[in-house]
């Protein structure tokens, strides 16, 4: 085998056999890197030119009932400063995000029994009905299909759900009482009731092969989800994993790259983790095709709270400043933003 002429096949086919996708990442230059990145950037261009959507990101919830090891709100970390918002606090975080020009909000945040079905449903169905022309988003993890149906049913359209690694024993060593089964079974009752459905998995984690990676671009192209969220672990200190060395940017830009050429059309956020670590890696996400960003709209005082992972940048910053931040960085490497829902289209 060839690393060029698997790229060459990547660009040309959209899929790899997992064999060969374990040759790229184990043998691949510097120099074939950056030929990869060259082409998942004219595929991205070919489906969405130089266009970048913008989400605002509402994260509502610290609490969380799981107790995911690497996850700084898990469950059993007891000194984390837990916060819920309110229907109206989360009204008015969309008020201004929509008068700073945003069209998709995204609710996101730990698995919290407290929001009920009910409560969810309200919560919905009172931003769709005060902004009928934006996109609602919701990433609150594992729940039942009646549950999905129901959020969907008030208004919702758009399910986030990363799948974290599509390995079942690497799985089951970062999740207490959790199983890979019931993530997939989740992403699929998802598509059926007909969210428009986000997967995504870590680069990094304590564990990981790259087989194991080729295992994620391999689900990913079964389940051929509408968007995909990738990004670098990042150790948190009063976690299990804290002791153990974090993902790369340029592992992650790879990652990216092999998902933008293996789903061409796919809708791919440049993360807030990936900033975290470089100063320009959501610049330098941007340059190997992905085609969203997601500024924080959540209230200043709760935003350090939401910690995922340490370190993490922008929580002081107010939601105009994130927005006006975030573009300037977009048309600093040539691309622009677009304040509309961005949805995926199949026909593109």
């Amino acid at each position: 085998m060839k690393v060029l002429d698997l790229i060459e096949k990547l660009n040309l086919e959209n899929n790899l056999t997992k064999e060969e996708i374990v040759y790229l990442l184990t043998h691949m230059t510097e120099e074939e890197k950056a030929i990869l990145f060259d082409y998942s950037l004219q595929t991205k261009r070919k489906y969405y030119g130089d266009t970048v959507y913008m989400r605002g990101l509402i994260e509502f919830t610290n609490y969380c009932m799981r107790n995911c090891k690497y996850c700084g709100i898990r469950a059993k970390q007891f000194d984390a400063n837990r916060y819920r918002l309110t229907k109206d606090e989360i009204l008015k975080c969309c008020d201004q995000g929509y008068w700073l020009g945003y069209r998709t909000f995204v609710l996101q945040g730990g698995e919290d029994p407290y929001y009920t079905d009910e409560l969810l449903v309200d919560i919905i169905s009172s931003i769709k009905k005060r902004w009928q022309d934006v996109a609602v988003t919701i990433s609150i993890g594992e729940r039942t299909m009646e549950s999905y149906q129901a959020i969907k049913n008030a208004g919702a359209d758009r399910y986030l759900l990363r799948h974290e690694t599509a390995n079942d024993d690497l799985y089951e060593a970062i999740h207490e009482d959790m199983s890979l089964s019931s993530r997939k079974e989740c992403l699929n009752n998802l598509k059926a009731i007909g969210f428009q459905v986000g997967a995504g998995f870590m680069v990094g984690i304590p564990g990981q092969t790259p087989e194991i990676l080729a295992e994620d671009l391999l689900f990913l192209k079964s389940l051929n989800p509408h968007m995909v969220g990738i990004g670098p672990f990042i150790p948190h200190a009063k976690t299990p994993l804290g002791g153990y060395k974090g993902g790369t940017v340029e592992d992650t830009l790879v990652m990216l790259a092999l998902t933008r050429l293996m789903l061409p059309k796919v809708l791919l956020p440049s993360t807030t983790a990936l900033g975290t670590l470089d100063n320009k890696g959501r610049e330098k996400a941007l340059k190997v095709g992905a085609n969203v960003v997601m500024p924080n709209l959540s209230p200043t005082d709760v935003r350090e709270k939401y910690e995922l992972y340490q370190d993490k940048i922008c929580t002081g910053d107010e939601a105009a400043h994130c927005r006006q931040c975030i573009e300037g960085r977009i048309n600093s490497v040539g691309f622009h933003v677009d304040m509309g829902r961005g949805d995926y289209d199949s026909w593109r």
